[in-house]
């Protein structure tokens, strides 16, 4: 096994062989950061289960990092070209779900802001995920307590609210989607 330096530029094959857990954006490595912080984790699990809550009669699936996504540009994902673990995925497609992760575009992910990934988060998988159709992206920021919400219009991502204090976040591909912003930042 090997390990990639942030030098190359690497391939779908590359990154079957690398130790640990990495992110392939634009034949880029980023490396997934071991331990998140207590906080990281609480605001995920909050959403995880509000998520759960939400899409449990609805033919929707909610994942947890680590959960593999792929995009591809030739919908061959057995070679695709970009590899995240976003820390939450909804996919309402059953097709697109196999052992090793999702094949596709998830309806919506979120990411939780980290000092090691708030670039990332809101440059590399924000046009990534822009380019490959995720309906909706949700950017979590404890630093700042506040929620950015972009949804897809004509291929390109709108800002479509940017949550403060005590809003409840609300999706706009699922409006039923109502989340309590305070419940997130209790714990710091």
């Amino acid at each position: 096994m090997a390990k990639p330096d942030n030098k190359g530029t690497y391939s779908f094959q590359d990154w079957l062989t690398w130790e640990g857990s990495w992110e392939l954006i634009n034949g880029r490595a980023f490396n997934i950061s071991p331990v998140p912080t207590s906080s990281h984790q609480f605001i995920v699990g909050e959403l995880h289960f509000s998520l759960r809550t939400f899409f449990q009669n609805r033919k929707c699936f909610v994942f947890v990092a680590p959960f593999d996504v792929y995009f591809s540009e030739n919908e061959q994902y057995d070679l695709p070209d970009q590899v995240v673990q976003p820390d939450l995925s909804v996919v309402c497609s059953k097709d697109q779900i196999s052992k090793s992760g999702c094949h596709g575009a998830p309806s919506l992910i979120i990411e939780v802001l980290s000092p090691s990934t708030a670039l990332k988060d809101f440059n590399e998988k924000f046009n990534l995920y822009q380019k490959y159709g995720v309906n909706e992206y949700w950017i979590v920021d404890p630093g700042n307590q506040t929620v950015h919400v972009y949804t897809l219009e004509d291929g390109s991502y709108q800002t479509r609210h940017l949550y403060t204090e005590q809003e409840m976040i609300q999706s706009v591909i699922y409006p039923e989607l109502v989340i309590p912003l305070d419940s997130l930042f209790k714990f710091r």
